[in-house]
This record gives structure tokens, C-alpha cells and sequence, in this order.
């Protein structure tokens, strides 16, 4: 049985002979190391890079000061990762949770819906959560960026305890059932084999999507409905106080149990 492995390595992408990267500076693309593949003198193919993971940040040159989002952009500043836990413990760059949220520093003119032209409905200053993977990320003025479309941004977030997230658009925000601990027969369940609940209690939700005509048509789902949702969909989070959470689409919930 022969073993075959990837490690860790940079590709250095150099923009000085292209026109088009004017003001932008070399960026590495790192790619995270693969697990084992196993195998017994297979070609690598395209479900072997599944776990690939690029990160690569654009680098805005200090001669540009100002980035102005065009459409239904929105430009906003990371958040700083936690560098340690709440005991002080520092953690390791592997062991620090990707920042989902920050605040909206520059907003685009808007979009055209129909006849409707509609403004962002998110303001400058405002403190948003976003999805895991939206966006671009460019680093500017010394700090992380995202460019987004609004409609990547999850909610506004006025604290810092996620369980007072405010969905947009046709988000539903979701506290997470406890999982069983026990199975039928009373075996106590470990965590790894505690099943991940697909139920939950509706704490808020979003104003509805737009039609055709701009106007938002409101939710089938309330706050205080207990839903079934679809088990891998949407943004998983986890509040202060322990409880899970999770926001989703409201197309991905799929019924109210009563």
C-alpha cells in the first residue's frame, strides 16, 4: 500500500510586468497541508484537493488611500482575531477562529431592482456578521478588509454576544436544539457521536427578500416557531453563555414543528 502526501508550500505571484496589478504588490498564495491520501499507485484528481485550502490576500499599494465599493458592495474592516482565550491562554495562529464579522467602513451606490433603485440597507460604522466564505479580502491601510455583496452580510450585531445578531434580508436566526445524549437504549453518547440537531428555536428573523418590484415580502417563519432546517446549511456560531446558534436562509428551513 503506498502513502502519498502533500506539505505545506508558498507560490510567490509577481505583478511587476502586468499592467493591470498597478498599485498592488505581491501577494503569496499558501496552501494548507493534505491530509494522507491513500492509495496504491492512483493519480491525484480533482475530489484529492477537496481539503485544499487558498488563502491569499490582495495588498492595496499606500499611494492609494481610499477604496469606494461600486453596486451592492460593501467594504468592512475585520475584526481582529482573538490572539488569546478569556483565561489568557495564547493561542496558536492554527487554533484561532476565523473573524466573521467587523465593521462597514464604505458602502456602494446601491442596485437596481425593476424600475426600483435601492440604496444598501447597511450604513457606515455599522457592526456586521458576515458568511464564513464571502468576499475578497484585501489588506489596506495596515488592516484586513473584506469587499462583500450585501446580501453576503448575515446581520447586524450591536454587541458582543451573537444571540442578539439582527438577521437581513431573508435570514432566519436559529438557537440550536441540545443535541441527544443518550440513544434510545440509554447509552450515554460521547461528543464526537452525538448527532448534530437539524432543530431549533426561531430568536429572530430578517425583513423578507425583495420582489420585482423592490418590496419585501415577509418571512413564513416567526420568532418562537420551532423549525426543522437542512443539517448543513447556513453560518454555525456559539454565544456567551454556550448555546449554539446558527442563521440560514429561510428557504433552508424546511418545517414548523408544533
Amino acid at each position: 500500500m503506498a502513502t502519498a502526501q502533500l506539505t505545506a508550500f508558498s507560490i510567490s505571484v509577481s505583478a511587476r510586468n502586468l499592467s493591470s496589478f498597478e498599485g498592488l504588490r505581491a501577494s503569496s498564495v499558501k496552501f494548507a497541508s493534505f491530509k494522507p491520501l491513500v492509495g496504491v499507485g492512483l493519480p491525484l484528481s480533482r475530489r484529492s484537493f477537496q481539503g485544499l485550502v487558498v488563502k491569499a490576500a490582495t495588498v492595496v499599494a499606500p499611494k492609494y488611500t481610499s477604496i469606494t465599493p461600486l453596486g451592492d458592495r460593501v467594504l468592512v474592516k475585520i475584526k481582529t482575531v482573538e490572539e488569546k482565550t478569556e483565561s489568557g491562554i495564547l493561542l496558536p495562529s492554527s487554533a484561532q477562529s476565523k473573524p466573521q464579522g467587523g465593521e462597514v467602513v464604505a458602502v456602494g451606490e446601491g442596485k437596481t431592482i425593476g424600475k426600483a433603485k435601492l440604496d444598501i440597507s447597511v450604513k457606515t460604522g455599522t457592526q456586521v456578521v458576515y458568511s464564513k466564505y464571502a468576499g475578497t479580502e484585501v489588506e489596506f491601510d495596515g488592516s484586513s478588509h473584506l469587499i462583500l455583496k450585501e446580501d453576503d452580510i448575515v446581520g447586524i450585531l450591536e454587541t458582543d454576544d451573537i444571540k442578539d445578531l439582527k438577521p437581513l434580508n431573508d435570514r432566519v436566526f436559529i438557537k440550536v436544539a441540545e443535541a441527544e445524549e443518550k440513544t434510545a437504549g440509554g447509552l450515554l453518547l460521547t461528543e464526537a457521536t452525538k448527532e448534530k440537531p437539524s432543530i431549533g428555536t426561531v430568536i429572530a428573523v430578517g425583513p423578507g427578500p425583495l420582489d420585482e418590484e423592490g418590496n419585501r415580502k415577509a418571512l413564513s417563519v416567526s420568532p418562537g416557531n420551532t423549525v426543522l432546517y437542512s443539517k448543513y446549511a447556513g453560518n454555525d456560531f456559539k454565544g456567551s453563555d454556550g448555546s449554539n446558534y446558527i442563521a440560514l436562509r429561510a428557504s433552508d428551513v424546511m418545517a414548523i414543528l408544533s
